[in-house]
Order: C-alpha cells, then structure tokens, then sequence
C-alpha cells in the first residue's frame, strides 16, 4: 500500500490516489481500473494509495457530484498559511440523472460536468471527486503495532472479509493507520474502507468524458470534514471541548454530523431535503418542478410564497432537525449541543437559522467553508454568500492539493 510516511488521519479526513504499484502517474484509463482497484488480496498491479502532495503539486479542483447539481472549487495557496478561493461554479443536472448516489445516466452527469468546468475558466482538468457515504463501508480495528506492511494488508483483508458483505474481488479497499490506542499501547487503530469497483468506476468514467483527470476519489463526509476543521480551528480555544452539530440540508437528504474536538462522535442521514420545497412551490403554483427550481434560486416567486410557502417548509425543517438532535441525545451519552451549524444549500433559506435557534435554543449559524480565505478579485461577494453553504464537500476535496 505504500502508507510510509504519510500522515495519520487526526480528523479522519482521507482520500485516495489511483495509481499503478511502483508509477507516478495517475491511472487515465478506465479499462485500466475495470480490472481491479481493491488490491489486498494481491491479484492485480494497481493499489489505492492515500493522497500525499507536496507543495510542488499541480493545482486539484475539488469536484462534487450531487443529486441536483455539480459543484466545483479551485483553491490555491496564497502564502502565510492562508488559502484563496479562485473559482467556483454551480451546475444543475436534470432529475433522474443521479438517484440515491448512483450515476444512472452518465452521459449526462458528463455533460453537466463540461459545463461546470467551462463556466469557472479554469485551465486545470486534475480532479478530487468523492463518493457518498452510502456507498462506502468503513469500519475502525484494532491490530498489532508491530506489523509489518505487508502483514498488515494480510491482516485487513482477513478481517475486512468479516466486514464487507462483498466478495473482495469486487470492491475498492484501502485502509490508514490512525495511531496507537491509547488504553491498548501495543496496538493501533486502522480504519477500513471499501466501496464497490463499480462506483468508484463510474465517477472515473464521468471525469474522464468530461476530458477531465481524476486523481482522487474520496468519500464525500471525509472531504466535508476536512473543510469543517478549518472552520473549528477557527473558533475561541480551537473549539475544544465544544459539541458542534453541523446539519447539511441538501437536495434529498439532511445529514448531521455531531462533532467533538476535530472528532465525528455521531452521524446519520434522514430523506428530507430542498427538493421538498421545490415540489411544494411548484404544487401551490401549478408549475413544472423545473420551473419552480429555477423560480426558487431566482427568488421570482409570488407574495404570498413567504406565507403559504416558505414558512410551512421551514417549521417542517426545524422539526426534522430538533428530531434529529433528540435521536442524538437518546442514542448516545451525550445530553447537549454547544453549537449548531447549517450548510447545504437550503441553509440559506431566509429565516431558518433564526427558527431552528429559537426552536432548539442552541446558538446557530450558516457556515461557509472559505471563511479566513483570501477570495480573487472576480468573485462576487454576495452571490458567494449565497452558494457557499453548498460547497462544503468541494471545498474539502479542493484541499486534498495540500495534504501532507
């Protein structure tokens, strides 16, 4: 696997780079990865290996591919430790083309893509994409401290056989070594995680068609984290000791993430998204859902829509997320949350933070993943404020450039 060197997950933010063993070049053809990416069982040349850039690296777009759009975000170093946000564009693809994280029409997905990348002006084409957290299993063991490499991918895909409801032949694995275990010095902690060959082939494909270089394929919470960690690194003390609950309103789905010291204490997905308010406008209206997506981001709506229409959807999304907060107290030992943060897309939606605060009585927020970055002069400032929230996920990915 070739770990040596490569840093610990603190935050288990990791990534992958598809590469053949023993080359430096990224993999370009899918016929190529078709014959078998998940390579502990030690049947084919090609591995997943954990991304590792140094500062001499290319520039990395963080793409996202959502159930209702495309995003993309370039980032690059602007000196002193601080990131610039240089381009960012949003996409939507038509329903039906991404369902329940699976790419059923990739033509389509493709041609969003070319979209999004013509639209930022960007002339790099290497890509970070992810995969949903569906379609990835993960599992955290505990193994011997004093394996050796190749005793150690002996050792996870014996135990990844007890894990994986698949046979390993048709799966994409890699695992990171955490650190020691601080009750068990002895051991370490190395986390598992495989998804199908088949998923991780079709967000290739995508790229690819689109003329686009996958170098990184990644699991969309992992790279949701990583761009979160910027923001509690900017927090009083860093954050420490604060339980943070970062709900991400998306499309189709809510998620929440309840955080601890840079650590994931909780997380779980509900079917409740913007996609509701959507058909709700284009019910009370008498449109195309279509037309009511498109009237709902231009906020070309009739008076009456904040009443009838806004406020109904907006108590229904506080209710789902104080739900989701009780499931969280019941089901752990945790019995309070310091801080609420929104994201997604629906976060923006006017009064929603100021409900679900009063509702909850948790200080809460919209987040954007750029905060502290320098933006390029191109940017409009009020139009980002607006998007943000909605790109957190690329946001992550755009970061893995500067892994070390």
């Amino acid at each position: 696997m070739g770990l040596a060197g490569l840093r610990t997950l603190a935050t288990i933010s990791t990534g992958w780079v598809l590469r053949p063993q023993n080359a430096e070049e990224p993999l370009n053809d899918p016929a190529q990865v078709s014959s078998g990416i998940a390579v502990l069982t030690g049947s084919t040349d090609l591995a997943f290996e954990l991304p590792f850039f140094s500062s001499k690296t290319p520039p990395l777009l963080g793409l996202d591919i959502g159930s209702s759009s495309v995003k993309l975000v370039e980032l690059t170093d602007a000196g002193g430790g601080v990131l610039r946000l240089e381009r960012y564009a949003i996409e939507p693809i038509p329903r039906g083309a991404v369902v329940d994280g699976n790419l059923d029409k990739i033509d389509v997905v493709a041609d969003a893509v070319k979209r999004v990348w013509r639209r930022t002006g960007t002339r790099v084409k290497n890509v970070a994409m992810a995969l949903p957290a569906s379609a990835v299993i993960t599992k955290r063991i505990a193994l011997p401290g004093n394996l050796r490499e190749e005793e150690m991918e002996m050792q996870v895909e014996s135990e990844a056989n007890q894990y994986i409801p698949f046979a390993l032949d048709e799966v994409s694995l890699d695992f990171q070594v955490l650190g020691p275990i601080p009750n068990a010095p002895d051991d370490v902690e190395v986390l598992i995680a495989a998804s199908r060959k088949e998923k991780v082939e079709d967000r290739m494909a995508v790229a690819q068609a689109a003329g686009l270089t996958p170098l990184v394929v990644d699991v969309e919470s992992f790279a949701a984290r990583a761009a979160l960690g910027r923001l509690v690194e900017q927090l009083p003390n860093r954050g420490e000791g604060l339980v943070i609950a970062v709900f991400y309103v998306g499309a189709n789905t809510t998620s929440v993430t309840v955080l601890l010291d840079g650590e994931a204490i909780y997380e779980r997905e509900q079917p409740f998204g913007g996609q509701q308010l959507t058909s709700d406008i284009a019910r009370a209206y008498g449109i195309s859902a279509e037309d009511a997506e498109q009237k709902k981001r231009n906020g070309d709506l009739p008076a009456n829509y904040e009443t009838e229409v806004l406020k109904p959807f907006i108590e229904s999304t506080t209710t789902e997320i104080t739900r989701a907060l009780q499931f969280f107290f019941t089901s752990t030992p945790y019995t309070r949350v310091d801080q609420i943060m929104l994201a997604g897309g629906s976060s923006v939606l006017t009064g929603l933070p100021e409900a679900l605060m009063d509702r909850a009585q948790v200080p809460t927020s919209v987040i954007s993943p750029f905060k502290g970055m320098e933006l390029a002069s191109n940017l409009r400032e009020r139009q980002l404020r607006l998007d943000a929230p909605a790109l957190l996920t690329p946001c992550g990915l755009a970061m893995r450039r500067f892994d070390k």
